[in-house]
């Protein structure tokens, strides 16, 4: 017998026990830390931008990156329609394999994790970019990733309040209803420039798949902080050109981010400063604390990478790892058609 392949599997109900048994905050903060961590070792992975494929309704990427130990890819939907449904607009899974050997070692969901990771790197980069003392934020998109993405706001980096729109006030309702205990402060508005009033980060994350102006240059504020996450692929938008010329804006790969993010509204050569060259001390973030800063996020191989190595561990830990015999074993490695030869030891019922 050849060597024996190990395929663990981690279901969304693992996923989502990781996160009861550990915490939220806990498994918000450590994923932030795993992406910071893997982009300051930027260069040793093996990048590129997401392959794509686009429908009236939606959009199916693929998304591959390796290091020389490591490779993964996820799969992901976005589909704004689905609710209509009753299926949810992003759904994901992703795999972990060896680069030595090729062997798939982890097969896991990646819709509960890529919310995590959404919120995660959204805070790692608002870590570099917002003001310290930033305790008011705009949350303009009160979907399935919103919850998200105000708890990590909340224990990574202060934040208090919440101000809150929605073009469906029914979302609004859920947010504040979900968000009711958790310390922090929820203010309900009537628009999206009632909610960025005062708020010393504006994050961005409605679903539309259209280039929509959630954001003009009016709405503007010495020193604040932009964290555009709805914007993530072609003809997908969320700020006007002119909030993007009078920011200085940060992306994680510019490759991708050129034709999918807020900048693809702009010239080839508008000027971008990738994050982990931030993160590095290669470039800088906030310079001043008049300056204003635009978070261009729409989602990296990278950032999953770290969140599957994340959860794999978290799994680990909590002995949540179940094998898959996704592989076949064989005596003989060249001989797969002996497969076929083997007794079954699994019947398929007729229905």
């Amino acid at each position: 017998m050849g060597h024996a392949i190990v395929t663990h599997y981690l279901g969304a109900a693992d996923a989502a026990h990781i996160v009861q048994r550990l915490g939220l905050a806990h498994c918000l903060r450590g994923m932030a830390d795993a992406i910071e961590a893997d982009f300051r070792r930027w260069p040793a992975f093996d990048k590129s931008a997401r392959v794509a494929h686009h429908s009236a309704g939606g959009v199916i990427e693929l998304m591959p990156i390796s290091d020389d130990q490591a490779y993964s890819f996820k799969y992901v939907n976005g589909h704004p329609g689905n609710h209509r449904l009753g299926l949810p607009t992003v759904m994901a899974f992703g795999v972990l394999a060896d680069v030595a050997t090729g062997v798939p070692e982890l097969l896991s969901e990646l819709t509960l994790t890529t919310a995590l990771r959404t919120a995660a790197v959204s805070a790692v980069a608002a870590r570099a970019l917002a003001r310290p003392d930033s305790r008011v934020m705009a949350l303009i998109g009160n979907g399935a990733q919103s919850e998200f993405q105000a708890l990590a706001f909340h224990h990574l980096l202060g934040v208090h309040t919440l101000r809150l729109f929605d073009v469906d006030a029914r979302a609004t309702a859920k947010l504040a209803r979900n968000l009711a205990d958790t310390g922090l402060h929820v203010q309900p508005c009537h628009s999206a420039a009632d909610a960025v009033q005062g708020a010393d980060i504006v994050t961005t994350i409605t679903a539309d798949k259209a280039n929509a102006t959630i954001v003009t240059a009016d709405m503007l504020r010495p020193g604040m902080h932009l964290n555009a996450v709805g914007g993530d692929c072609p003809g997908k938008t969320e700020l006007a050109p002119e909030v993007l010329l009078a920011a200085d804006v940060f992306v994680e790969y510019a490759p991708q981010t050129r034709v999918e993010g807020e900048v693809q509204q702009m010239p080839p050569d508008f000027p971008v400063t990738e994050l982990w060259q931030v993160l590095t001390g290669q470039a800088p973030g906030r310079r001043h604390r008049e300056q204003v800063t635009v978070f261009d996020s729409v989602g990296f191989a990278l950032e999953d990478f770290s969140a599957l190595c994340f959860m794999r561990d978290c799994a680990q830990q909590l002995g949540l790892l179940r094998t898959l015999a996704l592989m076949p074993e064989l005596d003989d490695p060249k001989d797969l058609f002996a497969l076929l030869s083997t007794p079954a030891t699994t019947r398929v019922q007729a229905a």
